[in-house]
């Protein structure tokens, strides 16, 4: 594999880690849902990442969706079905870190999040790592 096709595996293999902590989360005992929303956006921000990379672009220092499906979309219009999903993540970057701007998300807003996020990997990752043969 090469250096840049690892590169983009590594992001990939993050962003299921982030997958996989939202799903966790959700289904604990009194769930901190806003965790698990974080690591959704997390998950589909990786994911964009992943396909810049794979397309030879540098990835911003950037946690705005919007902004990184912009850059993918110019690339490869198939993304813009991701559209909505940043949209609706994007705020999770940052409303769930800091508390003046917290607030309780309803469990259904976290599994909508999660499902998103796992949509998001679904999508991505035939684009950027075919099946190996």
């Amino acid at each position: 594999m090469g250096e840049r096709a690892e590169h983009v595996r590594r992001w990939l293999e993050r962003a299921e880690h982030d997958l996989r902590t939202a799903e966790t989360m959700l289904d604990v005992p009194d769930p901190p849902v806003d965790v698990a929303c974080f690591h959704a956006q997390q998950c589909v921000e990786k994911c964009l990442k992943a396909f810049l990379s794979a397309a030879n672009v540098d990835a911003p220092r950037t946690h705005d969706l919007v902004r990184l499906l912009d850059m993918c979309v110019d690339r490869d219009a198939r993304l813009d079905a991701l559209r909505d999903t940043a949209r609706a993540l994007a705020d999770y970057a940052v409303t769930t870190r800091y508390p003046d701007e917290w607030r309780d998300i309803p469990i259904d807003e976290g599994r909508d999040a999660a499902e998103r996020a796992r949509a998001a990997i679904a999508l991505v990752r035939p684009l950027v790592l075919p099946a190996e043969k």
